[in-house]
């Protein structure tokens, strides 16, 4: 049963991070969506959260759910015992209790105009650089069509060593791979605090990061109860890799009602904020720490088109060279051999040299299948030294 749990009262007006995101990832733990006596669904908990993403969507927001409970309510179902579960028991678990997991967000969102749409990941699919391209393109289709996803590892054929294991981390990663503009971590604490606050009366709340330093991962305490795996220390990790991604962060209380109607009323939470927005952020890992795989060499009509912010376009590329497959970087030159800028190509060597010079409406009668029209597109590309590169 849930508890109807005032919010804070506001601290101060909400900080600009918020009203200025965009794109909104929100992570949310075991112990916040399953009661941990009865182990059935908060539904009033969820509601109010369902709430707040209704009104973020009707405000022109995007918003990406990172949802844990799977395990948690599938074990009541099977009355498997307190404590650690075996591989196979938590596998077995995720998979009776996505299907009640799943249905509870689809009847909430649909009830509030939402659609709602689940994506199941693994390690793999934010690590390896195919899958994660074709992760990446679901989820931004699905924002593109006006959907909310629910992500969640996929607990039934993860294993120990190819897993995630908090959602912490997991959310971190997707906040990466959509660009997000600000991470929400919904925890059982406020925020990050000088020292663990459960134990020490004297902690202070700290109420901003702008970098994660080793006094600040020191504050970070274990993780907590059997139904969240995840502590101060994975949050921590996870801002680690906000932060690098452009993507703001805040952790904040989840044991309220529309907790996120509370961030943007100024509750007490913790911010992370990012030395450089997303777009940025992006474009310089491209320039500058991706090991190009190839070159595509470029006329002078394409050429001008990047300088304009313009993608690439199959039909301005004039040579292919290197072994590229989908997703590496390449080397974006001049005929005359200058090097313009780097990108992600969204093919590989082969069909690239087989679609360079035609029109993108070429595509698909030329390698057989429906494919992007650009060879790089302009999100996936620095060009020259104002992005970044050396």
């Amino acid at each position: 049963m849930t508890t109807k749990t005032k919010a804070p009262v506001a601290q101060s007006a909400a900080r600009p991070e918020w009203a200025k995101a965009k794109r909104i990832v929100v992570k949310i733990g075991s112990a916040l969506l399953v009661d941990r006596a009865s182990g059935r669904l908060k539904s009033e908990w969820l509601a109010s959260l369902m709430d707040d993403v209704a009104a973020l969507a009707k405000a022109g927001k995007d918003v990406v759910l990172v949802s844990s409970g799977a395990i948690a309510l599938g074990r009541h179902t099977l009355k498997l015992p307190k404590g650690p579960l075996e591989l196979e028991q938590s596998q077995a678990a995720a998979a009776v209790g996505q299907i009640s997991l799943a249905h509870a967000y689809q009847e909430m969102g649909q009830a509030r105009g939402l659609t709602v749409a689940q994506v199941l990941l693994t390690l793999g699919d934010t690590e390896q650089r195919r899958r994660y391209l074709n992760a990446r393109h679901t989820v931004q289709q699905l924002l593109k069509l006006k959907t909310i996803p629910v992500v969640n590892e996929n607990d039934t054929v993860a294993t120990t060593e190819i897993r995630y294991g908090d959602n912490d981390r997991l959310s971190a990663r997707v906040a990466s791979m959509v660009s997000a503009d600000c991470l929400v971590l919904l925890s059982d604490i406020d925020g990050l605090y000088t020292a663990p606050p459960a134990s020490n009366k004297s902690a202070t709340h700290i109420p901003l990061v702008r970098a994660i330093t080793p006094e600040i991962e020191a504050m970070a305490g274990d993780a907590g109860t059997e139904l969240s795996k995840g502590g101060m220390k994975t949050k921590v990790e996870a801002g680690r890799i906000a932060l690098a991604a452009g993507t703001n962060m805040v952790i904040t209380t989840g044991k309220v009602l529309h907790p996120l109607r509370t961030i943007a009323e100024g509750g007490t939470c913790t911010w992370f904020l990012a030395p450089s927005d997303p777009v940025t952020a992006k474009k310089k890992w491209i320039a500058g720490q991706l090991e190009p795989r190839g070159s595509v060499s470029i006329d002078a009509g394409a050429e001008k088109a990047l300088a304009g912010g313009k993608s690439l376009l199959p039909a301005g590329v004039k040579a292919v060279t290197g072994n590229f497959e989908r997703g590496d970087a390449v080397i974006i030159r001049s005929l005359d051999g200058r090097e313009l800028g780097r990108g992600l190509a969204a093919y590989g060597r082969a069909d690239a040299e087989r679609i360079m010079g035609k029109r993108s409406a070429q595509i698909a009668e030329i390698l057989g299948y429906e494919g992007r029209d650009e060879l790089i597109h302009r999100d996936d590309m620095a060009v020259g030294r104002s992005e970044g590169r050396p």
